[in-house]
């Protein structure tokens, strides 16, 4: 498994950085993986234009009272990815919050399921909402949970000293 650092990047080191830009560091290791990560262990692994991915490894401290990885953490990765799916097509000095995560589990996940991955798309752009689909897929490519994350674009944006472009 590979070793990740975990923390919040300071606001100087992302100035004039897009979110794709941003998260792409993040991948590459030259800013830290987000806190949730090391938590609900998922790393965001790989990013697109209006694309992105993560992979998780369920294990015992996500179980229900039931044996079974808590739906939560299914949600969660749906939401995180749909997110940041979002996050790479906003430039630099934006940001966003989730004004909505809809999930639906299609198969159970166990510790035993083995690594996951997560995917999502962006399906709807407009200046303010962003909207996303996702699929939570077992080792074997089926899918254990799909689900849509809508997001709020907030921030000016407009033009400034540091180079932001207005939305």
């Amino acid at each position: 498994m590979t070793e990740y650092r975990y923390g919040l990047p300071s606001p100087t080191g992302v100035e004039g950085m897009t979110g794709k830009e941003i998260l792409q560091a993040i991948i590459d290791s030259r800013l830290p993986q987000a806190p949730i990560s090391q938590q609900m262990t998922f790393w965001i692994t790989e990013v697109g234009d209006g694309f992105a991915a993560f992979e998780g490894e369920p294990g015992p401290h996500l179980l229900n009272p039931m044996g079974g990885v808590h739906g939560g953490w299914a949600l969660t990765l749906i939401d995180s990815v749909g997110g940041c799916a979002a996050n790479t097509l906003l430039p630099a000095g934006i940001g966003y919050v989730t004004i909505e995560t809809k999930g639906n589990f299609s198969r159970p996940i166990t510790v035993k399921t083995g690594r996951v991955r997560a995917e999502a798309q962006v399906v709807s752009q407009g200046r303010q909402v962003i909207s996303a689909e996702a699929r939570v897929l077992g080792p074997d490519g089926k899918i254990l949970a799909h689900g849509t994350t809508t997001v709020l674009v907030i921030g000016t944006g407009k033009q400034g000293v540091a180079g932001k472009t207005e939305l």
